[in-house]
């Protein structure tokens, strides 16, 4: 059994998932959610090895949630399935949790390259980052979409958010609970050709994630 499940929410993923399914190191196991994708998504992710389970709540929440559930090893990772962050960067981010360095390890993305990071989704982050540190302290600089914890403190947590604002819950969630949180730098690539953000991909996007956010924070 892998000592770390990789849980990779999904939503119309299917052109994105060969490519980031084969740079997950081996020693990992793979729990691809989906998030009901009419492209065949999970068809595409059983194919390349994934086990699959599928959500029909819509949501980024309702999906890592079910990944969390479905997984089994004792360390969880959770990262995009849209080829914007390398999996390849996560062994690294394992070891400071299973030192005990920390319990929680957070990515901060890096981008690789000019327009990977469109204005509005970028403005969104700062001020959700700004609000966090002025009502709380919290001192980091992204809201974890890439990140490596113990399943089953995380899901002690209680993150009872279910759309975008699930990871923004889970920063003050460990903060309250006095978790040694340890922030590092990751890789922020181009989507995978032939996917769309969610968040990032138009202003729309961007408004709704914001929208999310602003109901769980402190």
């Amino acid at each position: 059994m892998s000592s770390c499940d990789v849980v990779i929410p999904c939503r119309d993923e299917a052109g994105a998932l060969p490519a980031l399914l084969s740079q997950v190191p081996e020693e990992f196991g793979v729990v691809v959610v989906d998030n009901g994708s009419t492209d065949g998504t999970g068809e595409v992710a059983s194919a390349h090895g994934a086990r699959v389970v599928r959500e029909e709540r819509p949501g980024y929440g309702a999906a890592v949630h079910a990944g969390l559930e479905a997984a089994s090893a004792d360390l969880v990772a959770v990262l995009d399935g849209d080829g914007s962050m390398d999996p390849r960067e996560l062994p690294a981010m394992v070891r400071r949790v299973e030192s005990g360095e920390a319990d929680l390890v957070c990515g901060r993305r890096r981008p690789v390259g000019r327009g990977v990071w469109p204005w509005h989704a970028r403005a969104g982050n700062v001020a959700v980052l700004w609000w966090l540190r002025r009502r709380t302290g919290l001192a980091v600089h992204d809201i974890a979409p890439m990140r490596v914890a113990r399943r089953a403190a995380l899901l002690e947590l209680g993150v009872e958010d279910r759309r975008f604002g699930y990871p923004v819950e889970l920063l003050t969630r460990a903060q309250r609970a006095g978790w040694r949180m340890v922030e590092v730098d990751v890789s922020y690539r181009p989507r995978a050709a032939g996917t769309r953000s969610k968040v990032s991909g138009s202003v729309r996007g961007s408004l709704r994630a914001a929208r999310d956010f602003a109901r769980v924070l402190p």
